[in-house]
């Protein structure tokens, strides 16, 4: 089957993380959020997956390569200028013309999420839907797009981020949405265009079916620092179930919620306590603590103290260094006879595409 990951954004609301790096690759537990997207579409059965790009398009590119560390195959729609959405999506339309039975995914690239996408495609398929869209119940429904459905689960409405207590709903649409190819009949080419704004009223007004798909999974949009934060402790807490590993390589779980891929170097005097995530060729010589990450190639110096805390790859806590509650940047190394609290430490200027 085919899908597509939603890349292209420039994911404002995370900056300064995304000034270096793009929304899509911002690792959760060590791993691109985008990868775990990956996996979940692996495990129900899509295996060509099409992934739009733009911001810094080529890293994304370069980070995921043809798929096959991921046991799928990628290919990329490369945006010159945002086409929203549905116009990304409109630009593959090629692609997708012969998925069978006309059915094809689509889903956000800053998800995290371990929702059963397949029993959404089941639905779709059974009701005859030309849209099914995803959501799940929310208790503040002025963040998000808000769907109405009738007994059927067909949606009779929409609602945009209703102010509170003026929702008529509370089931969020999540950006999950599987589609028959009769959806690029509604989305003219060449053009920014976007499915709540414009793709969903369109079916409506053609009196389209439009199935909504209630779930109570783990599903987070990656879109604030908080959220980040978050989403971290929530892996290591099992609240979402996602792969600590690549390519079917699990990371062993060497304590309780304390994972240490073999290729990690922990010497004497180092120390992990979990929870904690520990990836491959990191060296540990100082004290890593309460739902840290460790990302790839990382050192962390004697004593020099990480808690609460996320490396990105390639980054290096100098001796005599504590962080908490801190995110540090890929390769950034942070040297401070003080403590940093509660501190972003990133590369200041955005690269070029």
């Amino acid at each position: 089957m085919k899908a597509m990951i939603l890349g292209a954004g420039i994911g404002s609301r995370l900056d300064p993380l995304t000034r270096s790096l793009p929304k899509p690759l911002v690792p959760i537990v060590g791993k691109p959020v985008m990868g775990h997207l990956i996996d979940l579409l692996r495990n129900h059965g899509f295996t060509e997956i099409m992934v739009n790009v733009q911001y810094l398009g080529q890293k994304i590119m370069d980070t995921l390569g043809d798929g096959s560390a991921y046991g799928v195959k990628i290919h990329y729609s490369v945006e010159e200028e945002l086409c929203g959405d549905a116009g990304g999506v409109k630009r593959c339309e090629s692609f997708f013309r012969d998925s069978p039975d006309g059915t094809f995914l689509v889903i956000g690239g800053d998800d995290l999420t371990d929702t059963d996408i397949s029993s959404i495609v089941q639905a779709h398929k059974a009701k005859g839907a030309v849209a099914t869209l995803g959501v799940t119940p929310v208790e503040d429904q002025s963040e998000y797009g808000i769907v109405v459905a009738d007994g059927e689960g067909f949606i009779t409405r929409f609602q945009e981020k209703p102010k509170k207590g003026e929702a008529f709903s509370n089931l969020a649409n999540t950006g999950i949405y599987v589609f028959n190819t009769k959806v690029f009949d509604h989305i003219p080419a060449g053009t920014f265009f976007g499915f709540g704004n414009n793709v969903f009223p369109a079916l409506q007004a053609a009196k389209e079916p439009m199935l909504a798909v209630p779930s109570e999974a783990y599903w987070k949009d990656v879109g604030n620092l908080a959220i980040y934060r978050q989403s971290q402790r929530d892996c290591m807490d099992r609240k979402v179930h996602v792969e600590f590993g690549m390519g079917g390589t699990p990371i062993p779980e060497m304590e309780p919620q304390t994972w240490i891929d073999p290729d990690a170097e922990i010497v004497e005097q180092g120390h992990v306590e979990g929870p904690a995530v520990v990836r491959a060729d990191s060296l540990i010589k100082g004290l890593v603590k309460d739902y840290s990450v460790v990302g790839r190639g990382c050192t962390v110096e004697e004593g020099a103290t990480i808690v609460n805390t996320v490396l990105w790859d390639g980054a290096c806590v100098k001796a005599g260094t504590y962080l908490e509650n801190c995110v540090v940047g890929n390769g950034v190394t942070v040297s401070s006879s003080h403590g940093i609290f509660h501190g972003l430490i990133v590369e200041p200027k955005r690269p070029q595409k």
